[in-house]
């Protein structure tokens, strides 16, 4: 690993006495969200720039993860910065009830990129916040109970949002009383249906849901809530046809078909959003992460014409002290002005296409435990397995201690060379910035094809 030497960086030289007591500060009050407080080991963190992050030993890493896939226009981006900066000094806060200059042009240019008629802004604090602010809308403009989401899904960790997400994080709270049903979406590496190609999958997928939604009774569904691209679920791009069948299915029934944005738009795919690429058009579309690259918190809905009418003379019964704060709608601002500017979407295509796509398939064909490479843009998941004929997850589902120990060296390994992932179950996740050039791309496919090394050595290949 080497230290940061970049022009403007504040890190100069290591100081590991302060990052020291950093950590020791972090030990005593920080309480972690997802985590057993006394068993995890926080980096303590000096400083970041662009694709990069560094430590206070003097160690830097490459950020294959985008922390939590939302720092879309990598770190400390200039333009950004002066503009919270700016806004901070012109006026740092005001009530949601007001009419202000920076938050009615995040919700402009943020409709001017939203498919359809999206064109009404409600403003969160995140993506949760957001999630369930659709689901409310949904079931009050339909006066219908039921929401519809899918296994392998990630909607967030408040009350609804929870309900409705598809993996284990959800065990914990989940009431079976939120009113959510889950389904089976399209996944032919892993097919709940047997199919044997793209179209099969798509075709007795929609049958799944379809059936579904007879048997759940269609004048009780309010809506039905999906990730274009499911993000944290192993970044799962929807066959050809999918979501434009969800779309009729939803629209035959009066149901509210959802799109969950969050970690799939503003770039993330090589499109403002990911529906762009399918031309999905969505009742309601919920954002974040990317749309100021977390800078500050910000997320929201954008809203149909049909939906907004709903409460064009009826209150909407929602709101956020927060909702469309000033310095985070002025990042939101800066960050779409910048993309725009400087062609950030296009580069995220361009990597995807020429860097990545390229260089995770060549890495999958010289690595046993390597048994799917999937994306697009810069949104990419390996598969790891234990043998690639049987597709054996090289670890179980949900494994912990133990069982998860091959996951563990892996990432461990990639940590050393100085490559910070972003791993979940059995998969590594490759989501740099939307901003990564292709040097510092193929410098990380380096490093990836290097830790990936460790992962064999718990193959059927290595055993045998």
């Amino acid at each position: 690993m080497t230290t940061p030497s970049s022009p403007g960086t504040t890190f100069a030289d290591a100081d590991p006495a302060t990052g020291a007591a950093v950590k020791a500060a972090d030990r005593a009050h920080v309480f972690h969200s997802w985590s057993a407080q006394e068993v995890i080991d926080p980096l303590a963190v000096a400083g970041a720039e662009g694709s990069y992050f560094w430590d206070y030993d003097g160690n830097r890493y490459l950020d294959f993860s985008s922390q939590l896939v939302n720092t879309n226009i990598g770190h400390q981006h200039p333009r950004v910065v002066a503009a919270i900066q700016e806004q901070a000094a012109r006026l740092a806060t005001f009530a949601p009830a007001f009419a202000i200059d920076v938050r009615s042009e995040a919700a402009r240019l943020i409709a001017e990129l939203t498919p359809g008629d999206l064109d009404k802004i409600f403003f969160t604090n995140g993506g949760a916040e957001a999630v369930e602010n659709a689901v409310r809308m949904a079931r009050l403009h339909t006066g219908r109970p039921k929401v519809l989401s899918a296994y392998r899904s990630y909607h967030g960790s408040t009350a609804a949002a929870i309900n409705l997400t598809g993996d284990p994080r959800r065990w914990a709270s989940d009431t079976a009383s939120a009113g959510v049903v889950h389904f089976w979406g399209p996944y032919l590496y892993r097919s709940q249906f047997h199919a044997s190609d793209e179209a099969q999958e798509c075709t007795r997928a929609l049958e799944h849901l379809e059936q579904l939604v007879a048997f759940e009774g269609p004048q009780s569904v309010a809506a039905v809530i999906l990730e274009t691209v499911v993000g944290t679920g192993g970044v799962l791009v929807p066959p050809d046809g999918y979501l434009a069948g969800v779309r009729e299915l939803c629209d035959r029934y009066g149901i509210v078909f959802i799109l969950d944005e969050v970690m799939a738009g503003f770039g993330r795919t090589g499109r403002w959003f990911a529906a762009d690429h399918w031309d999905a058009v969505p009742d309601l579309l919920t954002f974040a992460k990317g749309v100021n690259s977390g800078y500050v918190p910000l997320g929201g809905v954008a809203i149909s014409e049909r939906i907004a009418a709903t409460f064009a003379t009826r209150p909407y019964p929602g709101g956020l002290t927060y909702s469309g704060h000033p310095l985070a709608c002025a990042s939101a601002v800066a960050t779409i002005n910048a993309m725009r500017d400087e062609h950030i979407v296009e580069n995220a295509a361009h990597i995807g296409e020429s860097v990545l796509g390229p260089g995770l398939r060549d890495i999958a064909e010289r690595h046993p435990s390597v048994g799917e490479v999937r994306g697009m843009g810069v949104f990419w998941a390996l598969d790891l397995v234990k043998d690639k004929i049987t597709r054996e997850p090289l670890v179980p589902y949900n494994a912990a201690g133990a069982d998860n120990a091959p996951m563990a060296d892996f990432a461990a390994a990639c940590k050393r060379s100085g490559l910070w992932p972003f791993v979940n179950m059995n998969r590594t996740h490759v989501v740099p910035p939307c901003t990564i050039t292709e040097s510092e791309a193929k410098e990380g496919l380096g490093l990836l094809d290097e830790a990936l090394s460790v992962a064999d050595r718990h193959t059927a290949a290595a055993a045998g």
